[in-house]
């Protein structure tokens, strides 16, 4: 069986050979465990893990290492700790619980490894003095930063620019930085902040820092696959390639990067300043999470896609169809049948793949139709959502009067964050006239 993929670092499509078919290792920048995390997140989720059943099928189960990482030390979870009010380990705890149930719904399978930026600081420490003592990386005030113009070939994956690339990287300004492009390794933590113990004084890691550091540590200087979203290609991706290969002396990182493409609402980009930020939570209060699956794998992962109700009821109109007809599709997984693993061989190519089930979806094919949808990750589960869920209405009013008494504080950020916590749940609000808020379950 022969794997093409695309690479965004040499921009072709080529045959994947391993560095070692004993030991395939793909690593994918996985979520900071802030907030529930929004459909677009899931994309990049959805489509390793097909990837990863593919490698699996290809090289066996026990050959394959995958790890996606958890990042539990950032900015944003600091502030939303301060808003609510509890220990940041309460936040990150939390909503990684959220972030695992949701996924799962989406019939993802778990990594092999799923490591947490603050298990890894020691390895980060090591990987900033490597680059210190090679001259690609500089200590100031507290912080200490990547020399950019140390590396000759900085800016090989996204192909950008000096100035995109400074529009990119949203450059700070501060008086401590040699060039305006040289990024954050380490930064001082001030008392109420998360920090370790380092040769630079208390503070914490640059978030580039800790893929670098967990990458190395599970899967070593050198892999096979680095995904995530087109998103992380600059500045995230472009800096983990310099601190790494700067670190280590290597000529790549990884053999092979591959990103998937944004994703849109309804035509437009998600924002919630125009109400239609989507949760992964919200959606599986509405969509069975096959459906979302399904619905993801429409569209070829490197292409844009508009997520729309009219695809999402396409969607279920599809796989209400082959659940019928399927004949083991609540057996458990066996290989992905050779037409459409021939179509995901060609760089994940899951519109030709699920042409090839359409054509699976006759008489005398329905048991390898119900085989393949289980390989690929379906439940055969289109229940109706939300059918047995319960609501607790006392818990919800307190959470309408919490966001009543942040309105009369002015306290916007804190009225709109728990707006979205309440419809994370699945609960609509209206501000009336009078001052009262009322509410009601979403349908």
């Amino acid at each position: 069986m022969r794997l093409r993929l695309h690479n965004t670092l040499t921009r072709t499509k080529d045959d994947f050979v391993p560095m070692d078919p004993k030991n395939v290792r793909m690593y994918v920048c996985g979520p900071t465990v802030w907030d529930y995390a929004h459909i677009g997140n899931a994309r990049p989720v959805i489509v390793f893990d097909v990837l990863f059943r593919l490698l699996r099928q290809i090289y066996g189960v026990a050959h394959v290492k995958y790890v996606r990482n958890i990042t539990d030390v950032d900015d944003k979870i600091n502030a939303r700790a301060r808003a609510d009010g509890i220990p940041i380990r309460e936040v990150t705890e939390r909503t990684t619980r959220q972030f695992h149930a949701d996924i799962a719904a989406l019939g993802v399978l778990p990594p092999t490894v799923e490591p947490r930026a603050t298990e890894h600081i020691s390895e980060m420490i090591s990987i900033i003095e490597r680059l210190i003592e090679a001259g690609h990386a500089y200590a100031a005030d507290g912080h200490v930063l990547f020399d950019v113009p140390s590396m000759s070939d900085y800016g090989q994956l996204s192909r950008r620019s000096l100035d995109e690339m400074l529009a990119g990287a949203r450059v700070d300004v501060a008086p401590y930085k040699r060039g305006e492009m040289d990024f954050v390794l380490w930064k001082p933590s001030d008392a109420e902040t998360p920090g370790w113990d380092s040769p630079w004084g208390r503070g914490r890691p640059g978030w580039h820092i800790e893929c670098s550091a967990m990458s190395w540590k599970h899967l070593g200087e050198v892999f096979d696959i680095h995904g995530g979203g087109i998103d992380l290609v600059f500045p995230h991706h472009e800096n983990e390639i310099a601190q790494t290969r700067c670190a280590f002396g290597h000529r790549v990182m990884a053999q092979v990067w591959m990103h998937n493409g944004f994703l849109q609402v309804e035509g437009q980009k998600m924002s919630k300043s125009l109400g239609n930020f989507l949760t992964i939570h919200q959606l599986l209060a509405d969509w069975p999470g096959d459906v979302l699956r399904f619905n993801m794998l429409r569209t070829h992962y490197r292409q844009p896609i508009d997520w729309t109700v009219k695809s999402l009821e396409e969607s279920w109109r599809i796989l209400e169809g082959f659940f019928n007809n399927a004949g083991s599709v609540h057996a458990e997984p066996g290989h992905i049948h050779a037409s459409v693993l021939e179509a995901l061989l060609d760089d994940l190519n899951t519109p030709k793949a699920i042409a090839e089930l359409h054509a699976l979806d006759r008489p005398g094919a329905q048991n390898d139709l119900g085989v393949t949808l289980k390989s690929l990750g379906f439940s055969g589960d289109l229940a109706t959502p939300g059918a047995d869920l319960t609501i607790d209405g006392a818990a919800v009013a307190a959470l309408v009067e919490a966001r009543l008494a942040a309105r009369r504080a002015r306290n916007w950020a804190e009225s709109d964050r728990i707006r979205d916590e309440l419809a994370a749940m699945g609960i609509a609000i209206k501000d009336n006239k009078d001052g009262t808020t009322t509410w009601e379950m979403k349908r």
